[in-house]
Parts: C-alpha cells; sequence; structure tokens
C-alpha cells in the first residue's frame, strides 16, 4: 500500500510538473509555453508600444514612443526573465517576469534617469489568442473570437458579444477600448471608446473547449482593450515621469481552469488595492 501510494504521489507531481508553464523569447514575443496549451503556446508582443498621453483621436505614429526591448537573461529552467526597454526620450524600464504552475508575474520599473519630463503615459502588451479560443488566425472576421472574451462590468462577467452598446465608431476600427475612471478618456487607443466603466483590471477569454480560462490584469493600468490581432490587452499605465523619477507596476497572468469565483479570489489576493476600488 505505501509503494502505492508513493506511486500515486509521484505521478501526479510529474503531471503537475508538465503543466508548468515555461517562457521564452522570440525576436520581440515573450513566449509562454506549456503542454496543456492549445498549439503549446501563447504570444504577446511585449512590448507593442509606449504612448503619449491624448491620444484617444490622435494618430498612431504620433502617440508612440520608440523603443528597443535588451533579453538580459533566461534562467535555466526557463522560468525567470529579464527584460529591459529603452524608450526613445531615455527613459529606462525593467521587467522581471516570472513563470510558476499557472500564472506569469510581472514586476515592471520604469525610471527616467533624464533632466527632462518624460511623457510615456502607458504600454502595450499584445497578447494573441486566436489559438488559445479556437480560431486559427486566418478568418477575415476579426471579432470572432468575440464570445470568448470578457470582462467585467457592474461587478459581473460580461461576454464581448452580448455587451451593449458596442461602439463602431472612432478614428480606427474595429476593436473596443474600455478606459477605467482614473484615467482620461482623452489618453487611450484611438479605437471605438466605450461609455462602460470595468470594475475591474481584469480581461480574459476562455479556450476553444471552455476547460481553461486565460486572463490579464495590471496594476495600475490605462486600458483594457479588444484589438485586431485577436487580441486582448490590459495596458499598463506610467502616468509619465519626471526627472530621476521611478515607478512600479504589477501584472499577472492567469491561465487556468475555467472558474470565474476562483479566477476572482486570485485576482483579489494578488490585488488587494485594485480590487477593494
Amino acid at each position: 500500500m505505501r509503494l502505492f501510494l508513493a506511486l500515486l504521489l509521484f505521478g501526479n507531481l510529474a503531471v503537475a510538473q508538465t503543466r508548468d508553464l515555461t517562457l521564452a523569447r522570440e525576436k520581440n514575443y515573450l513566449v509562454i509555453q506549456g503542454p496543456h496549451l492549445p498549439k503549446g503556446e501563447i504570444r504577446i508582443n511585449y512590448l507593442e508600444a509606449y504612448c503619449r498621453p491624448n491620444s484617444t483621436t490622435a494618430d498612431w505614429h504620433d502617440t508612440t514612443i520608440g523603443h528597443t526591448t535588451e533579453l538580459l537573461s533566461l534562467s535555466a529552467d526557463q522560468k525567470t526573465m529579464k527584460l529591459r526597454c529603452s524608450v526613445k526620450d531615455g527613459v529606462i524600464v525593467n521587467h522581471t517576469i516570472t513563470a510558476s504552475r499557472d500564472d506569469v508575474t510581472f514586476a515592471i520599473t520604469a525610471h527616467n534617469p533624464t533632466a527632462t519630463v518624460s511623457v510615456a503615459h502607458w504600454a502595450q502588451p499584445c497578447i494573441r489568442l486566436g489559438d488559445f479560443t479556437g480560431y486559427d488566425n486566418k478568418g477575415k472576421d476579426l471579432d470572432d473570437y468575440l464570445p470568448k472574451c470578457f470582462l467585467f462590468l457592474d461587478g459581473k462577467f460580461a461576454r464581448m458579444d452580448a455587451i451593449k452598446p458596442w461602439i463602431k465608431e472612432a478614428r480606427y476600427i474595429p476593436g473596443q477600448v474600455w478606459c477605467p475612471k482614473e484615467v482620461p478618456r482623452t489618453d487611450v487607443n484611438p479605437r471605438p471608446l466605450s461609455p462602460l466603466v470595468p470594475s475591474n483590471g481584469l480581461i480574459g477569454c476562455t479556450s476553444g473547449d471552455e476547460k481553461q480560462i486565460f486572463a490579464v490584469a495590471f496594476e495600475p493600468y490605462q486600458e483594457l482593450f479588444q484589438g485586431v490581432a485577436r487580441c486582448l490587452h490590459s495596458d499598463f499605465r506610467i502616468g509619465g515621469l519626471k526627472p530621476g523619477e521611478t515607478k512600479t507596476i504589477k501584472g499577472k497572468i492567469y491561465i487556468v481552469a475555467n472558474n470565474v469565483n476562483d479566477l476572482l479570489s486570485r485576482y483579489a489576493q494578488d490585488f488587494p488595492t485594485a480590487s477593494a476600488k
């Protein structure tokens, strides 16, 4: 009996370990890997852009601030990655990204070493979720994955295909932006801006088989965004940097069993200040 229990425990441990998430870097993509993920991975354009304020009606090329991202290190077990972004206005942003069994943690530090105020107010991790939601990324309907996508409105889980109103006019279409109450509505993505205010910083989707949830949150965050690459964004907020100023941002990606109440409990534990707003 003891031998049987030992083998059972070892087997369960082995299964858990094979479901652990790992990290890779390919060109400008952060790749989250796991054998239980559809096609074995989720790709994130990390980072797509650093952005100025007064962006909601602006040309996208006038909004973005150029940057480069350097891979500093990746641990031997592919669990911890360190990146450094050099923004063209002189700001340095360091990212420590740590994978565990079912989540990925982001610890971000933005520092302005220059004598000039930085107008880097927010940044975009663009998370590609076509494969995760069961779509092959080849169809012409860029909103085909919306029935799988969600956020929280009026304290309730809301699937995007059922959200009303769904705004369809903006400088660039399609897509949808949700702006939290703390952020000026003039300072978000120039895509259709919803009048609805999200209840929290979580945005996510369910897998094609509905067995898993992918969700992401940053604190502070600038916007939640559904985009044109079958992507979802929780775009983190910097809010500008005075000369010599340093700010910190925290983020989480959850890839968990499809249980919304458990997800909200995790979010409240990880972001107690944000979830209490």
